[in-house]
Order: C-alpha cells, then structure tokens, then sequence
C-alpha cells in the first residue's frame, strides 16, 4: 500500500548527471515504494532541478537514512564547533 508520505523542501545546492554538473533548488523526501531497491517502503530523495529531466535519486532504507541523518547533523555541529559553518 502506497503511503504518499511526501516532504518537500526548497534547498540551493548542486548535483551530477549524466550531462555534468547542474543546480538543484528542491528536495522531495518520502516514504513510499522504492523503484531499485527490493524493499517494501525506503526512504527516498530526489534532489530536483529547473532543468527538465536533471535529477538525482536516491533510495535507502529506515536504519541507512537515520544513520545519514545522524552523519549531517554531527558534520555541521562540527563545522559550527570550528567556526567553519558560513
């Protein structure tokens, strides 16, 4: 059963695709069917750009996309710790 669990989030960063390099503005995060991976339900983000067809997907499970979620927030307490963080 599809849970259309959907947050999206406006972000300015960049990613690659198969053309090279491109802007990304928008992050959809949800919880839902996964297309590769062979679990029932992941965690799943597309990172989004103006440009038609530019995106890059990502899929992972409940246990990989707490640790990631742990790894970012520790990584910026870290830059901040530093006086890195701008």
């Amino acid at each position: 059963m599809c849970t259309n669990i959907v947050a999206p989030t406006a972000i300015r960063g960049a990613g690659r695709g198969e053309r090279g390099w491109f802007k990304m503005n928008t992050a959809l995060v949800s919880y839902d069917h996964p297309i590769e991976m062979r679990d029932e339900h992941a965690l799943n983000i597309d990172f989004i750009s103006d440009v038609v067809g530019e995106r890059v997907a990502v899929e992972m499970d409940a246990t990989s996309a707490r640790a990631l979620a742990a790894a970012i927030t520790e990584a910026l307490r870290l830059a901040e710790e530093a006086d890195a963080l701008v």
